[in-house]
C-alpha cells in the first residue's frame, strides 16, 4: 500500500474519532495529515457529514492547495492547515474542531490557564488564544490569514511544547506527529477546557498551578529526561516525529 493510501486511512480514522468523541457536529471540523516526503496533504472534504466519509472521499492536495486526488472539494479550512504545515515544519497532522468548551474559551477570547496537572501533562503553560484578525485579513484569504494569525501567536512559543491554540471567536486547532495523535490531543484539550471552566465557576480567581509543578508534569512525559510510560511509547513518538 502506498504512503498516501496509508495516510488516507489514518486521516479517515482521525476524522471518525472526532465524530465518535462528540467533538464535532454536523460537518464542522476536520483532520488532515501530511506526507513530508512528497509534500502531499490528505484532508476531509468540505461539507461532507462524518457518517458519509470513507478513504476515497478524502481529498489529496499539494502544499499550494492544488487537488491531486479526489472528486470532492477539500475542506474550506485547508489553507489554514497548509499555513500550519509551512510554519511548523515538524508537525505531521492538524485537527480543527468546534468542541463545546474549547470553543467557549475561544469565543471569550481567553487563554485556558494551567490550573492542574492534567493540563500540564500535555500543554506547557496556558493554551494561547490568537489576536483579533483585521477586517482586511477577514475579507481577503480569510482561511490562510487564520493560519498566519496562529503562526504570529507562536512567534515566541514552541509548537511541540504547546500543540494547540484557540482562534479567537472561532475554535481550537491541535497538531501532532500523526493524525491519531492530533485527534487524541483534541480530546484532551476539550477535557482541559471543560475542567478549567468548571474550576473557575466553582472557585473564581483560582490561580495557575505553581510553575515547578507544571514543569514537573510536562517534562516527565516529554523531552530527553521523560520517564512516564514505557520506552516503546517514546520510541514510537520519536519515530513519528522523524518521519514527519
Amino acid at each position: 500500500m502506498s504512503a498516501i493510501a496509508l495516510l488516507r486511512l489514518e486521516v479517515l480514522e482521525a476524522n471518525v474519532e472526532l465524530d465518535r468523541r462528540g467533538l464535532v457536529v454536523q460537518a464542522f471540523g476536520n483532520a488532515s495529515a501530511i506526507d513530508r516526503e512528497s509534500g502531499l496533504v490528505v484532508i476531509k472534504p468540505s461539507g461532507v457529514a462524518y457518517g458519509e466519509l470513507d478513504a476515497e472521499t478524502l481529498v489529496v492536495t499539494d502544499l499550494d492547495g492544488r487537488v491531486v486526488e479526489g472528486r470532492c472539494r477539500p475542506s474550506s479550512d485547508l489553507p489554514t492547515h497548509l499555513a500550519l504545515y509551512k510554519a511548523f515544519a515538524a508537525i505531521g497532522a492538524v485537527v480543527h474542531t468546534h468542541s463545546r468548551f474549547a470553543t467557549i474559551w475561544a469565543q471569550a477570547g481567553r487563554e485556558i490557564p494551567c490550573l492542574g496537572t492534567t493540563h500540564a501533562d500535555y500543554f506547557r503553560g496556558a493554551v494561547p488564544v490568537t489576536d483579533p484578525m483585521t477586517d482586511e485579513e477577514i475579507g481577503s484569504a480569510y482561511e490562510w490569514n487564520t493560519g498566519q494569525a496562529i503562526a504570529r501567536r507562536f512567534a515566541t512559543l514552541d509548537p511541540a511544547e504547546m500543540p494547540a491554540v484557540l482562534v479567537r471567536g472561532h475554535g481550537p486547532f491541535c497538531w501532532a506527529p500523526s493524525a491519531r495523535a492530533a485527534a487524541d490531543l483534541a480530546v484532551i484539550l476539550e477535557e482541559v477546557a471543560c475542567t478549567a471552566w468548571h474550576t473557575l465557576a466553582l472557585a473564581p480567581g483560582t490561580p495557575a498551578i505553581p510553575r515547578a509543578l507544571g514543569e514537573k508534569h510536562f517534562l516527565r512525559k516529554h523531552g530527553p529526561g521523560a520517564y512516564y510510560g514505557q520506552d516503546r511509547d517514546r520510541d514510537r513518538d520519536r519515530d513519528r516525529n522523524s518521519s514527519g
